[in-house]
């Protein structure tokens, strides 16, 4: 297939160009709705309390609702094994990016762009695009992203070394909770107790207890709903934000600029660079979904905590503030670009 037909198909591709158009809009409309006032300065931080304390936990959890057989099983532990490995690179490969920085400043930029903002911006919009299985994924590939957020991240910010309110904020949070217990009902489905529940069709099975999706149908729909708010809400908040900010004082910044480039375009490359290699070796093997999971988790904007670790600890705040801002226009911008590019990729055979 010709790259002008692969274009063309990928524009024509309902599923991606919903996706994208969702997101934009719907980030566009939280932008509007405070620039007219309708949404107050505390809307944004509201939404965000709500999608990361109910609805995300709500869609970790009920996307580890399926069954499991070895492909799936392989891809999850492939995506594990990467999600681990690419935040070493990155502490290695964030060096020699900012040379030219010292000190305090060196540290920001680095941790910014080894750590985006997975959770909040980059889950919503794998969960529209490549729905259930996608955010199965995604929950797995952010396993390493927090245990390496909440511990190298805050050392190098800090300068101290791990403290105990960080390894409980590590496990005792709510998406966390809900990754490690889907995980678990998904992995050992076929090892926990078993009930008989009726198909449809009036067939039987016999299913793991804790597959609430068939055996409490009444917990299972309410979460559902839950789930579903994460997308709309993330990027209402989203949009919010970036309305109440000053664009002028971030994008006159060439720091923030130069990182915001590192961040939602250098960072994807050399994900996809490393899978490829990987891939062709035989050492790794990916599927497309796979690919664009990583590629778009990995394309978000600065990390909340990461920015929150510079205010707190004073290490250049106010780069920390102006690289957030300018790095979530560039990944509203970049995301549907990558979009395209995986779906492109995926022709290539390269990735099963």
């Amino acid at each position: 297939m010709k790259m002008f037909e692969l274009i063309q198909t990928t524009l024509t591709d309902m599923n991606i160009v919903s996706a994208i158009t969702s997101t934009i809009f719907i980030i566009l409309l939280g932008y509007f709705f405070r620039k007219k006032g309708i949404f107050n300065d505390q809307v944004g931080k509201m939404l965000s309390k709500v999608v990361l304390s109910v609805a995300l936990p709500a869609l970790a959890l009920t996307s580890f609702m399926m069954d499991i057989d070895q492909k799936s099983l392989s891809e999850g532990m492939s995506i594990l094994i990467w999600g681990l490995l690419i935040y070493i690179i990155l502490i290695f490969v964030s060096k020699p990016l900012y040379h030219n920085y010292k000190g305090d400043k060196q540290d920001t930029l680095r941790v910014l762009t080894i750590f985006g903002s997975t959770t909040f911006f980059g889950i919503p919009i794998v969960g529209a695009i490549y729905g259930a299985e996608g955010v199965l994924y995604a929950s797995i590939f952010n396993i390493g992203y927090r245990i390496f957020l909440y511990s190298y991240g805050y050392i190098k910010m800090s300068g101290l070394k791990m403290e105990a309110k960080n390894i409980k904020e590590m496990f005792i949070n709510p998406i966390v909770i809900a990754t490690f217990l889907g995980l678990f009902i998904w992995i050992f489905q076929g090892y926990l107790p078993q009930v008989t529940v009726a198909a449809a069709d009036g067939t039987l099975s016999k299913v793991a207890f804790l597959r609430i999706d068939q055996t409490a149908v009444w917990l299972y729909k309410p979460l559902t709903y839950l789930s579903g708010l994460a997308s709309p809400l993330a990027w209402l908040a989203i949009g919010a934000t970036l309305g109440s900010v000053n664009f002028k004082t971030a994008i006159t910044d060439r720091t923030s600029l130069i990182y915001s480039i590192n961040k939602v375009v250098l960072v994807p490359i050399i994900n996809i660079v490393f899978l490829a290699i990987l891939s062709l070796t035989g050492i790794l093997s990916m599927s497309a979904i796979g690919l664009g999971v990583v590629v778009i988790m990995m394309a978000t904007p600065t990390a909340t905590v990461a920015a929150a670790y510079a205010i707190s600890f004073d290490k250049d705040a106010l780069l920390a503030s102006n690289a957030s801002l300018l790095s979530t226009i560039s990944a509203v911008v970049m995301i549907p670009i990558w979009i395209i590019a995986i779906y492109l990729i995926s022709f290539t055979r390269l990735f099963g």
